[in-house]
């Protein structure tokens, strides 16, 4: 991974670990159409200015954006529209940290389409084996005693984990030709028009805590803008599916921030779970063993692997 990888890396693994902390304060304030709209108006407020500034209203910047509508809509629906209700409904009755954990078994399920999809990955004994170990790890935490929810709380977090792996396969293999903020835009600014009329159905009465009112903010400007435009980036610099292994260092964050802060209780079912979950996943999105070259010369993949999707 070059330098700027790393960075990227990182920071979305901070950026992204930081949500299901907010989600939960918000929740306490405001309904879930409300929560998912401030988030992606704040978000859209930021991008589409930025975009514009970009050209993106230009004759050959509306021709991009034309070209891919469709699948601009699918990606809005499939990795922000959807998911974020279902995450924001779900935490409703489940811990910050437990949505994290089940978050992570994003590479898993990444890996499980690229193998149903086609795109040459090969489903090997030992990825066979990783996606065995990450589901029987979300299997233990979705069971009593574990994660303490309840059976839908953890199928909406397990569809937005679907949608968080299929997202990135959109943009890896059909949006890679729209530059990263005008499609965010675009995205965030069709998500905030479907739920503004469900949001102003289910407004608050009285204006939030200021406590709520930040955590809104914070989701949209920094979770969502930056978070987005940023996951983009990733994209383009590593290739999707090792994007999603971004998901490895978020569930610290959410479990870190949910104890520390929200005093969430974290039990050894919870430990093994996660264990068995980045264990899988990292098993699942193995790349192609490396063999040693001759002495001088660089080391080379096995023929008999696939290469990795970039």
């Amino acid at each position: 991974m070059s330098k700027r990888g790393a960075v990227l890396f990182a920071a979305m693994g901070v950026i992204w670990g930081i949500p299901y902390l907010l989600i939960k304060v918000a929740d306490g304030g405001v309904s879930v159409p409300v929560l998912v709209w401030s988030r992606v108006t704040v978000g859209a407020a930021i991008l589409v200015p930025a975009a514009l500034a970009q050209g993106a209203w230009r004759p050959e910047g509306r021709a991009v954006l034309r070209r891919h509508w469709w699948w601009l809509v699918a990606y809005a629906v499939i990795e922000i529209i959807g998911p974020w209700a279902l995450l924001s409904t779900a935490e409703r009755r489940l811990s910050s940290s437990t949505s994290g954990l089940l978050i992570a078994s994003v590479p898993a399920i990444g890996a499980l389409l690229a193998w149903l999809c086609g795109g040459g990955e090969k489903l090997t004994r030992v990825r066979a084996a990783g996606l065995a170990l990450g589901f029987a790890g979300v299997a233990l935490l979705a069971g009593p005693g574990a994660g303490r929810g309840d059976l839908l709380a953890d199928a909406e977090v397990l569809l937005t984990a679907l949608g968080y792996a299929a997202g990135p396969m959109i943009a890896n293999r059909k949006l890679a030709g729209v530059p990263s903020i005008a499609a965010n835009a675009a995205c965030l600014l069709l998500a905030a028009i479907v739920y503004t009329p469900v949001a102003v159905l289910t407004w608050p009465h009285a204006v939030p805590s200021a406590r709520v009112l930040a955590a809104l903010a914070a989701l949209g400007a920094v979770c969502t803008a930056a978070g987005l435009v940023g996951y983009f980036l990733l994209i383009a610099e590593i290739g999707a599916a090792r994007a999603t292994v971004v998901t490895y260092l978020n569930p610290a964050v959410a479990v870190a921030l949910g104890a520390g802060i929200l005093g969430e209780r974290l039990t050894p079912a919870i430990g093994v779970a996660f264990a068995a979950i980045l264990g899988g996943s990292v098993l699942a999105t193995r790349g192609p063993a490396r063999v040693r070259a001759p002495a001088g010369g660089p080391s080379r993949t096995r023929p008999s692997d696939p290469a990795p999707e970039t």
